[in-house]
């Protein structure tokens, strides 16, 4: 029943991420045009990073709330991999599935409730290089994100606002790295949502890219993670 309770969690949180993180775009582009300011990068960039500073605290109290959801299923494997979390494999066979409904769930609802003036800026990540480069490019960002997001949270401050705000950093600036390349996503499940809508969620392109090489990085992450922070020896009773 645990594990099903999480699946269904899962589900929750990821159909509001990918409904709210679907318009962090939009919700920059109407504060940096009532600022004046839509033509400044970095202020635009800063607008950015406080959008999605704003929304991953929000997100994280809600995760906790629901007793450690995730909108993520490279995050809940790097987790289990760095051997944290009480995951195991039967419980995350559970939790993909119902992370990638979710995320289908998400982008059907916001493309059903958005002006339509707005569409046009909604969507999720492409694959903008050949596939191998992409591949490669989707795994490098996933494990650069995966290990700082692992260390900010385990190794980190323990000040949840100074947490929250270096995960915005991190993934504002890893975003705009791979903007080129394949979006990005460093997220199985949102990518399979919007893939779902553009009706190119099962081809080889979508596993190989954006599910394959994400979890290989995600699970190297966890390893190195744990090769740099090696957990502490058990102690050893007194005789």
């Amino acid at each position: 029943m645990g594990a099903i309770k999480s699946a269904i969690n899962d589900v929750l949180l990821t159909f509001m991420w990918v409904f709210c993180s679907s318009m962090f775009g939009l919700f920059t582009s109407l504060i940096a045009t009532a600022l004046g300011v839509q033509h400044q990068f970095w202020v635009s960039l800063f607008i950015t990073t406080f959008i999605v500073f704003v929304f991953v605290f929000l997100f994280g109290l809600i995760a906790n709330l629901l007793g450690g959801a995730s909108f993520n299923p490279t995050g809940t494997a790097a987790f289990y991999a760095a051997g944290f979390g009480e995951d195991n494999l039967f419980s995350m066979a559970l939790r993909f599935p119902a992370q990638a409904a979710g995320a289908v769930g998400g982008a059907l609802a916001i493309l059903e409730v958005i002006p339509p003036q707005y569409k046009h800026m909604l969507g999720g990540p492409t694959l903008k290089v050949d596939l191998h480069t992409g591949a490669i490019a989707e795994g490098v960002l996933t494990f650069l994100i995966t290990f700082a997001v692992l260390v900010i949270i385990l190794r980190g401050p323990r000040n949840s606002l100074v947490q929250h705000w270096l995960l915005a950093v991190v993934t504002v600036t890893l975003v705009v790295l791979g903007a080129k390349y394949t979006g990005p996503s460093m997220n199985p499940a949102n990518a399979f949502g919007w893939a779902y809508i553009n009706k190119w969620h099962d081809t080889w392109e979508q596993f190989y890219v954006y599910w394959i090489c994400p979890f290989i990085g995600a699970i190297l992450a966890a390893w190195m993670f744990r090769l740099v922070f090696p957990p502490p020896a058990p102690k050893q009773k007194k005789a």
